[in-house]
């Protein structure tokens, strides 16, 4: 159970509402956070529709974005997010084997180069922001727009708030996403 409890969309003005369900039933099965996340209006008001705008917008490969989530949860030890994007990357063509020894990289043999690239950078934009080389930028340069290499670097270091949020508030992972990990396809 959460640290707090989970709001209803119904309890919630009819503006924050539509956000909350648009979230909950387009975005994945991510109803739990939504519900939490619904105690602060502004950040429903604003992350919701920012993750839904990203999507929307497929400024950076889904298969790129979904790497790079699953590597941060998996840094940050995070559960519900490894969970919950382990499908999206599924469908996006790694076995659930390979990605759960996602983070033996360098050998793995269903990643590519521009998905090692992409492992390694968010390793390095999570551990060490401070210190990422620049021949390490220049090769993301050589592959991604400089709006590809923002938007990763944003969902990165979104993706490891996520993490702190989920697992400092214990929010439970849905049944919603268990069935989504046997097999069916995730929705967004």
């Amino acid at each position: 159970m959460a640290r707090v409890r989970n709001i209803d969309s119904r309890e919630l003005p009819s503006d924050l509402a539509a956000i909350y369900e648009r979230f909950a039933e387009g975005y994945g099965p991510f109803r739990n956070q939504v519900a939490v996340l619904a105690h602060v209006p502004a950040a429903l008001r604003h992350l919701m529709p920012m993750l839904m705008e990203l999507r929307e917008a497929k400024t950076l490969p889904k298969r790129h974005l979904e790497l790079a989530i699953v590597v941060v949860s998996n840094l940050n030890a995070c559960h519900y997010c490894v969970a919950h994007h382990k499908p999206f990357l599924a469908v996006e063509g790694i076995s659930p084997e390979g990605i759960d020894r996602i983070m033996d990289w360098r050998e793995h043999p269903e990643l590519d180069e521009t998905d090692r690239l992409v492992v390694q950078y968010a390793i390095a934009a999570w551990e060490t922001p401070n210190r990422i080389p620049e021949a390490l930028v220049q090769r993301l340069r050589g592959v991604f727009s400089e709006a590809q290499l923002v938007e990763l670097t944003l969902r990165i270091t979104l993706c490891g708030f996520f993490n702190r949020f989920n697992d400092a508030l214990q929010i439970e992972e849905e049944a919603e996403a268990d069935l989504v990990g046997s097999g069916a396809q995730p929705r967004g």
